[in-house]
């Protein structure tokens, strides 16, 4: 297992590889897919990169928005880097641009519910003949940030898991139980989660003897990836955000 220190290195030397192989495959395929998650029938949306055999796959998060335009971008985003990437649909097809709504719509997902679907994806995808079995990773943000690190603690075949400014987790029981290197990536200003609460999350997982990369933006609050977010916006903090996704991800799956 390769140091947390390692792994900070790596996010910027392996940057410019990802963007090569993003050049290098930018044909991609999309499409709504249905498979089973307990008693019922779910749907996600599949963007799925010109390859030509089998690919590393991601679970795909989204932010309590639901299942929209934005989420699916990321997906196709990723399946240009070479990633069969699975955009699940938390809230069986509910969408809003509404905060009050998004909100409510949040406080009525079934935890018990949610960690099922996380697990009916990795599942899905683990079944596919176009996917690297043991190369499925997990990303979001905000509430999928906190489903992705939630994937790490209920699936320990897990690969890799991105965390953007999701919740964190406070039990060492819970943290033990995390198999995959994480990245987590967090705002300075985010009010939500405090920078205190990243790092005490940070050193419990290491000493718990996880595999972690944390990167905290200074100048940036909470949902400042999202160029729809009118308010919280940082393209320069973003687009550095999204690179060393790439650089983690080009390190643990490709």
């Amino acid at each position: 297992m390769r140091g947390s220190g390692v792994v900070l290195a790596t996010l910027v030397t392996l940057s410019s590889a990802a963007l090569i192989y993003h050049r290098a495959h930018p044909a991609i395929e999309t499409e709504w897919v249905t498979y089973t998650s307990g008693d019922e029938q779910v749907r996600g949306f599949i963007a799925l990169p010109q390859s030509g055999g089998s690919a590393p796959a991601l679970i795909l998060i989204h932010e309590w928005w639901g299942l929209n335009e934005w989420a699916q971008q990321n997906a196709k985003k990723l399946a240009k880097e070479g990633y069969v990437t699975l955009a699940i649909d938390l809230y069986r097809g509910e969408v809003t641009a509404e905060q009050e709504t998004a909100h409510e719509l949040m406080r009525g997902l079934p935890e018990d519910r949610a960690q099922r679907d996380l697990r009916a994806a990795f599942a899905y995808l683990q079944s596919r003949e176009d996917v690297q079995k043991d190369r499925i990773g997990s990303i979001g943000w905000s509430l999928g940030g906190s489903y992705s690190l939630q994937a790490a603690v209920q699936l320990p075949e897990l690969a890799a898991c991105v965390v953007n400014y999701g919740r964190l987790l406070t039990d060492v029981s819970l943290i033990q139980q995390i198999h995959s290197p994480l990245l987590g990536i967090f705002g300075g200003l985010d009010r939500g989660i405090p920078v205190n609460d990243v790092r005490t999350f940070e050193r419990k997982t290491k000493e718990a003897g996880k595999e972690i990369a944390i990167v905290i933006y200074p100048k940036s609050g909470h949902g400042f990836i999202n160029e729809n977010n009118a308010k919280a916006y940082n393209a320069k903090d973003a687009a550095d955000a999204w690179e060393k996704t790439l650089a983690f991800l080009s390190e643990y799956l490709q």
